[in-house]
């Protein structure tokens, strides 16, 4: 048995921030010398996006750029010395905006599998970039006329992987009845949690996280179509000693992000060990994979991972256009990847990977 996608669905904030923006704004927010000003244009050129959404409205991004007041946002800077929102401001927010974001995101991923909402039993919710109760899960309830009896999980704080955890929690409940259909949605906004003031390693956060929603509904395998793709392995590794090389944690004003620059060393060293004993379980190789999901962390990741399994570049186009087009958007990430595959028929199988903070790689077989 396994968890068959029925449908996926996508959404973006309607606010783009172009990487020139994306630089000025960082020059204003951050830089508090010329010379830290210089480093800004090669950084995010160096990170392979081109544009990015941000649950901010269009006026809080003019303002910032142009040294205006006018949308009286708190999220304005104020001075050399100011390190922005306090995180209960930066989770208000939050608390208003993730659900509307969600939303359409869930709606398009039903009407995409054919599904009414009074069909859903489960409730799946993923994010790492907020915490409120009640949340997304409550407003996807209310908004989309679910069955005040749909079982409800959240996934909660795991990173960029987190929707392959929610996606292992999806394969069980359809495992365990064939009657389940489960929608699963992601929201992140990571832009609430940009740094103010100058850190080098903050600054790496900064240039790559954007804000995005996805989500995906499913079924046991034996209530889908045969063309259906499908959720039929899961597997885990923690390597050894890199508690310290990506961490999340929550600070005061906002969470906060370390991401070292060994991450590209350590994939390069412990991922494809790992990787093949765990193919070698599903009676597959590296080289019998037909296509990748690969979590864009960076580009410099994605190059240790071409460079790790010997992956050709067109291997990994799909997660370097999603990078560019949408940048980071930390768990919902994996679910656009998805969607873009399924989109162009890519072959499968079909093995997906993330990373998260540990430093652990998550792995998903879709055939």
């Amino acid at each position: 048995m396994s968890f068959a996608i029925l449908g996926l669905g996508t959404a973006l904030p309607p606010t783009t921030v172009t990487q020139s923006q994306a630089v000025n704004i960082a020059r204003v927010v951050c830089a508090r010398t010329e010379k830290q000003a210089e480093l800004l244009p090669l950084l995010y050129r160096l990170s392979g996006i081109e544009r990015r959404h941000v649950i901010f409205q269009h006026d809080v991004v003019r303002d910032v750029l142009q040294g205006d007041a006018a949308s009286n946002s708190i999220f304005l800077p104020r001075g050399t010395d100011d390190r922005g929102p306090t995180t209960g401001q930066r989770m208000s927010f939050y608390a208003q905006e993730a659900g509307k974001l969600a939303l359409p995101a869930a709606r398009q991923c039903l009407d995409r599998g054919g599904l009414h909402p009074s069909e859903v039993t489960h409730l799946i919710t993923v994010s790492c970039t907020g915490f409120a109760a009640p949340g997304v899960d409550y407003e996807l309830i209310q908004n989309m006329n679910l069955s005040p009896s749909v079982e409800r999980t959240h996934v909660g704080f795991m990173g960029c992987h987190g929707a392959f955890n929610a996606l292992r929690v999806a394969r069980a409940f359809t495992e365990a009845d064939p009657a389940a259909r489960v929608l699963l949605c992601a929201v992140e906004l990571c832009s609430l949690h940009y740094h103010y003031g100058w850190d080098p390693e903050k600054m790496v956060g900064n240039a790559l996280f954007a804000d995005g929603a996805a989500a995906v509904v499913g079924s046991s395998s034996a209530a889908a179509p045969e063309s259906a793709w499908r959720v039929s392995a899961s597997g885990s590794c923690l390597f050894p000693e890199s508690s310290e090389d990506m961490t999340w944690i929550i600070g005061d004003h906002g969470f906060e992000m370390t991401l070292s620059s060994r991450v590209p060393e350590m994939i390069g060293r412990h991922l494809r060990p790992w990787l093949e004993s765990w193919l070698s379980r599903q009676e597959l190789t590296i080289q019998t994979v037909a296509s990748w999901a690969i979590h864009p962390g960076g580009p410099r990741i994605l190059s240790a991972i071409e460079k790790a399994l010997g992956l050709a570049s067109e291997m990994t186009t799909v997660s370097r256009e999603v990078l560019a087009a949408c940048g980071n958007m930390s768990s919902a990430t994996v679910l656009f990847l998805l969607d873009r595959l399924r989109a162009r028929r890519a072959p499968t199988p079909c093995v997906a990977l993330g990373f998260g903070p540990g430093l652990v790689v998550e792995a998903m077989l879709l055939r």
